[in-house]
């Protein structure tokens, strides 16, 4: 079959190689209109789940697996990707539809699921130099009003009721990484302890609770080809039932991190006016006037728990970097990446 690969993707990995004729198998039986021949490539992107171009004959769709090798409790937890994007089929939050989940690891060598391939744009530098200043604006604009519009959708009609338990949600999610950091942790870094004790004693009494993605950022959307809307959200994987502010922290952590960094790519050092990027207190009103939820009271202490956060996803990515089965040829960059990470959190503590 002659086919053209799409943007991002690359020949598969000889760690990720899989059995695509048990796969062809499964998907004749389970994808309505399934023909082969069936062709593969893989997405560049993904340190969590390896994820995979399927190319047919009746369309392109994509595969998201669990990676190969030993994997921590609850990590990489593609069943509820699947499930959260189809409860949002519908809902406004735009997201890919969804094709079908197997939890047979005895097909491939893991459980996957498969979604319909979104064609668009996704941008890996936060600064998104392929843009205008006016498209930027845009851009970002875009993707302030998809996090709201996250936000605002009821979890319990959407039939998420039992997807997650919002009560206390920050101080769990701060044992539940603190416990998953040092399930990884590979030598010490002091700022993780001092960051994480911080928090302990400076929690916010709010209980706001609504569907979180949990890795709200530029490069987990597809911007439509020729305009800057948002298209479609990816990977799941982090999403819950939680604190909406943690999202929204997440997502702004580029206004803490260092412009043009290798994986902690960021805002600072960079003209955010003449680049048409919103700063970071503009950001935060548009988020407040669509949610009608401000952020801002607290905005330190939510700020530091997501930078202590994704230190402790990072250690994780450089833990299996050297074990050998991480997804990119960039996970050894987290070990240097994550200190960072954890410093900018402790900045936030004076």
């Amino acid at each position: 079959m002659v086919t053209t690969p799409r943007p991002g993707t690359r020949p598969v990995a000889s760690r990720h190689v899989f059995d695509t004729v048990a796969l062809a198998t499964w998907l004749a039986s389970h994808l309505d209109g399934f023909a082969g021949p069936l062709d593969v490539l893989q997405f560049a992107g993904g340190q969590s789940n390896p994820t995979f171009l399927l190319m047919t004959p009746c369309g392109d769709y994509v595969l998201r697996k669990q990676p190969p090798g030993a994997l921590l409790p609850s990590a990489h937890a593609i069943d509820r990707e699947y499930r959260v994007m189809g409860a949002l089929a519908g809902s406004g939050v735009p997201v890919p539809q969804t094709r079908g989940y197997c939890a047979d690891a005895a097909i491939i060598g893991t459980p996957f699921y498969l979604m319909n391939y979104q064609p668009g744009r996704i941008f890996s530098d936060p600064l998104l130099p392929e843009l205008t200043a006016v498209e930027r604006a845009g851009a970002y604009d875009a993707m302030n009003a998809a996090l709201a519009q996250l936000h605002a959708v009821n979890w319990q009609d959407a039939g998420l009721a039992d997807y997650g338990k919002p009560e206390r949600f920050i101080e769990r999610q701060l044992a539940r990484w603190s416990k998953q950091y040092a399930a990884s942790r590979t030598d010490d870094v002091p700022a993780m302890e001092r960051l994480r004790d911080w928090l302990s004693s400076h929690m916010p009494d709010d209980d706001l609770a609504s569907i979180v993605h949990g890795d709200f950022r530029i490069g987990n959307l597809i911007y439509a080809p020729d305009q800057p809307t948002v298209a479609a959200v990816l990977d799941w994987e982090l999403s819950t039932i939680g604190h909406p502010f943690s999202d929204l922290a997440f997502n702004c952590m580029t206004y803490h991190l260092p412009a043009g960094h290798p994986v902690s790519a960021g805002f600072l050092g960079a003209d955010l006016k003449a680049l048409g990027i919103p700063d970071e207190d503009s950001y935060l009103a548009s988020y407040a006037r669509r949610s009608g939820l401000d952020p801002r009271p607290h905005w330190n202490f939510y700020m530091a728990f997501s930078l202590f956060r994704t230190a402790a996803i990072q250690q994780g990515v450089y833990a299996r970097a050297l074990k050998g089965n991480a997804s990119s040829t960039t996970a050894h960059s987290f070990g240097e990446s994550y200190r960072l990470v954890a410093d900018a959190g402790m900045r936030l503590t004076a």
